[in-house]
């Protein structure tokens, strides 16, 4: 399909009338809405008239309605949330201290220490807590709690639930 220029006259209406690339490739036949977007381009038709659209409507707040008990005379007091659980205190952790009362610096670090940041790097009292790491980590046993999180149990699945589970995804994938 060439573009004649009796097509790119009609291109050029239908684009300023507002009709999009796809609308406009049907009416022309022949071609598609990308070699519509390209020419439009190519003729450097970019500003046009555009639909109007319905102004986005504003979310009213909803209703809360308090809830009722059993008997619907007096209503639920709500839940409170959980507070949250208090950050451990780290001032209890008393690092390390070299010979002459100093942290370790990272040259003092070996692989059988703890390797805790104390303070901030940007002071000269910086250093590392220093005591005897646990087991698998690179902190000692109470920057260990602090660091890593417990690993939540997972609950233990029946066959059968297994099974049912194995079940709904064949019905999904055959469809």
């Amino acid at each position: 399909m060439s573009w004649t220029d009796e097509r790119v006259e009609m291109l050029r209406k239908l684009w300023t009338d507002g009709h999009s690339a796809n609308q406009i490739a049907r009416q022309l036949g022949g071609v598609t809405r990308n070699a519509v977007i390209g020419k439009v381009h190519r003729l450097g038709l970019s500003g046009r008239i555009t639909p109007a659209r319905p102004p986005k409507r504003i979310p009213r707040p909803k209703l809360v309605r308090p809830q009722q008990n059993v008997t619907g005379t007096v209503p639920a007091l709500p839940r409170q949330p959980n507070p949250p659980r208090p950050a451990p205190q780290l001032e209890t952790i008393e690092p390390a201290r070299l010979s002459d009362g100093s942290l370790r610096s990272l040259r003092d670090l070996s692989e059988q220490v703890c390797k805790w940041p104390i303070g901030d790097p940007a002071e000269k009292e910086f250093g590392f807590c220093g005591r005897e790491k646990a087991c698998n980590s690179p902190y000692c046993a109470e920057h260990a709690r602090v660091a890593f999180l417990p690993q939540v149990q997972k609950k233990k699945r029946s066959p059968d639930a297994w099974l049912r589970d194995e079940m709904r995804w064949a019905r999904v994938a055959s469809r």
